[in-house]
Parts: C-alpha cells; structure tokens; sequence
C-alpha cells in the first residue's frame, strides 16, 4: 500500500533524488521547496501522486498550509522527512548572533515545527514515521563548521526526545546521518561576513572540500540516500539512527570510539583518586 510522504527541501540534491525515488514506486508524496517550479517535471509526470508546494520552512503559516495540503488531498501523513536545511561556514569566533540564529532557524527550529503540525494527524490516526535528516556532523565536529555541527547536534537531541516522548503512540522516529554525497550542498555553504585570518589554516581545508563536493564522482550519489530512506519507511521497527554512505559509517564509528576511550580513562582517573 503506498504512503502518504510530506518533504521538505526538494528542489536539488538529497530531497530531489527522494522524490523522484518515491514518485517511481507510487508512493504519494507532497513535496515541498523554496522554488516549486524545480518540480515541476515530477508533478507533469506523476499528477495523481505527487503534490508539488511552495514552502519557506521559516514561514510558520506556510508551514501549517502544506501540512493542510497533506492532509486534504491524501487524508493524512504517513512519513514526514525534515530534510531542508543549509550549512553556514565560519569558526565560533567569527559567526555572528544574527547568522547562528539563521543557522537555527532552518535547521532546527523548522523541523521542530513541522513535527509539531503532524503530530496532531499522527495521534488521530494511530502512528506515523519522522524522519530528521541529521549528517555525520552531528556527532563529528568538524573546523569551521561550528554553527552547523551544533544545529545538527541540536536536531538529533530533539529526534530523541520525540522518539522517547510519542512511542506510545505508534509514532517511529529515526535520524539518518548522511556522509559526503555529491550534491549542491557545499557550493551553497554560507561564509561568515567577519573573518578571521587565525582561523584561515583549519577553515581553508574544510571549506574548499565543501565547493568540491558537487559533481564529485568518489562521494556518494544523492540516488543512494533516496534507496535508503524509501526502505527505511518499509521496516517494520525502523531504527533510531541510520547512517548512509560507507563514509558516514566510519567517521561515526571513529567518533564513538574516540568518545568511549575518553569515558573509560576518565572514569577509570576518577576511580583510581576515590580508591586513594
């Protein structure tokens, strides 16, 4: 039987692959960007199953009418992939009050929101599935990105508290943690306005692998995550993270075992000062 989907972010890169993956299946989608008319091919080809809309994620009533939408022409929502977001570049010292806020904004406090517009349907109708689209940077820290390494850490301590607080109601959360894949993604990555030569050494590396992302045959293909997240929606006990891409696995495995080994020696410190 096919889902009903609501997703954001869907004009290039990891939301477009996406909906052109659950457009293929039949799956009923509402999809959702900045600047619809990227879409418009996919709602030619599909117009009895994919719903194409506008949508600023910082616009509250926006978000509440494609939630409207979702509900009017499928009868309710099944998936919700909070997908939309950016990166802003910068070391701490140089992004601003107003550029964190930004970073926020869309990364975190509209997925938040979203969330909170269908949870109502997924009480009424007995469960449903979010999906929060995370990166390895929310639980690898990476120089020059602190802004966007802290939203998504951000992200991912609100997926877990929703996946603790609505289980009894049939709602499944999982946070999927994409590794480098060859999107649009870099390129558009936001420089702070002040810069800070100190920083020009660790930041320099980190952003020109950024602009050299698209296009990049050895990353991984936007197609491999819309294979991941369709299949993820088909199990039954979906899990709460999901990393993909070879990549995302061994920088997340690397970073666990890094933060294990700190734990163990600090605890085994404070044991050894308590026994004396």
């Amino acid at each position: 039987m096919a889902r009903r989907w609501l997703v954001t972010g869907c004009s290039t890169g990891l939301g477009r692959a996406l909906v052109e993956r659950l457009a293929q299946a039949g799956e009923r989608v509402v999809a959702t960007a900045r600047r619809p008319e990227t879409l418009a091919d996919l709602a030619d080809r599909h117009p009895d199953t994919v719903v194409v809309q506008a949508l600023d994620v910082l616009d509250p009533v926006a978000c509440a009418a494609v939630v409207a939408t979702a509900a009017h022409r499928f009868g309710g929502v099944d998936v919700l992939v909070n997908n939309a977001g950016y990166g802003q570049c910068g070391a701490v010292e140089e992004v601003s009050d107003g550029e964190l806020e930004a970073q926020f904004a869309t990364n975190v406090f509209a997925p938040w929101r979203l969330t909170r517009l269908v949870l109502p349907l997924w009480r009424a109708q007995g469960g449903g599935h979010a999906v929060f689209v995370s990166s390895v940077a929310g639980a690898v820290p990476f120089p020059g990105l602190a802004a966007y390494t802290a939203s998504k850490f951000a992200l991912e301590g609100l997926a877990e508290s929703l996946a603790q607080e609505s289980v009894h109601l049939g709602v499944k959360v999982t946070i999927v943690q994409p590794g480098g894949f060859s999107t649009l993604y870099g390129a558009s990555a936001a420089l702070p306005r002040q810069r800070v030569e100190a920083y020009e050494p660790v930041e320099a590396p980190m952003i020109a692998g950024l602009r050299a992302m698209h296009g990049n045959p050895e990353l991984n293909p936007p197609e491999l995550f819309a294979e991941a997240v369709h299949r993820l929606a088909g199990l039954a006990e979906p899990p709460l993270r999901m990393p993909i891409g070879e990549d995302a696995g061994q920088f997340l495995t690397l970073a666990l075992a890094a933060r294990t080994k700190e734990f163990e020696d600090v605890t085994a410190a404070r044991l050894h000062v308590a026994a004396a």
